[in-house]
């Protein structure tokens, strides 16, 4: 087992930073021995490695305004590169499969995963997938459950973001960049909110369906933007250890009673608070 040291750089032990060597072997810090290989760190600092866990800013490499569009395996390596600079070792991608044409549409979907698999051996950062159904996409739940099979440790996380939308709420302004982002008018987006009411009735057998298909392919599967406690309880008994983003502190505190996991955006924490309030 080669062991390589790294020296002469800042290392983070226990809650201090100090200059000290380090060993590490098959990708494991180990006691000092003599090392197979140097590697000099001054001026650098040594740190666990992020892991992050619902990461979508490679949207913006693919898609960075409405209408523009990059090769996916340039985003890939983009994206890559600025999570590695910014000390994430393991992210999760937030691939959202929704009922939407355009960026978020199955086929671009497809096209992702198959742009993924083919480049992850040039990728410095270790890239797993976190899959954001949209519920009101009932048609795309076999398909979508079926790429989880071949994953590590895939995530699959519950996403309801129509409800919302269909509730007649939304301002023009978000109306005008929705249907910019799937490539179509502001007209043809109402007339796929009609057809989107018809689903309603089928939504939550769809959502015990794709959480079943989930958790028997191997996946974590996510509440996501949990409203209630209630709620809560209800995507426990479907197999969910894990509140993401609940909406009310009520129900992060439930989650925590249960000691559940709960999963709070980190770029929210450094703002003090979600877009949302």
């Amino acid at each position: 087992m080669a062991c390589t040291k790294i020296t002469g750089g800042r290392v983070l032990l226990g809650d201090s930073l100090r200059v000290a060597d380090l060993y590490v072997a098959d990708g494991k810090i180990v006691k000092p021995q003599a090392p197979d290989a140097v590697r000099d760190a001054r001026n650098l600092l040594i740190l666990p490695g992020i892991v992050d866990i619902h990461g979508d800013a490679f949207e913006r490499q693919i898609q960075p305004r409405p209408k523009v569009t990059f090769p996916l395996d340039l985003a890939l390596l983009e994206t890559d590169r600025q999570m590695v600079a910014n000390g994430i070792t393991t992210a999760y991608h937030g691939l959202s499969v929704s009922w939407e044409p355009g960026l978020r549409s199955l086929e671009s979907a497809r096209a992702f995963m198959a742009a993924l698999t083919a480049h992850r051996p040039q990728l410095c950062c270790d890239t797993k997938i976190h899959v954001r159904w949209e519920t009101f996409a009932l048609d795309v739940i076999d398909e979508v459950t079926g790429w989880l099979h071949a994953e590590d440790r895939p995530i699959f996380a519950v996403n309801d973001h129509t409800t919302e939308l269909l509730a007649g709420e939304t301002p023009p302004e978000k109306v005008d960049e929705m249907a910019g982002r799937m490539g179509i008018s502001a007209t043809a987006y109402q007339a796929l909110m009609t057809e989107l009411r018809s689903r309603a009735p089928h939504v939550k057998e769809g959502i015990v369906r794709a959480a079943n298909l989930a958790t028997s392919a191997g996946a974590s599967l996510l509440g996501h933007d949990e409203a209630s406690p209630e709620q809560r309880a209800w995507f426990r008994s479907l197999g969910s250890k894990v509140s993401e983003f609940p909406m009310t502190e009520a129900t992060a505190k439930a989650a925590r009673s249960a000691g559940e996991h709960t999963i709070l955006g980190a770029p929210n924490v450094v703002r003090g608070g979600s877009h949302k309030g």
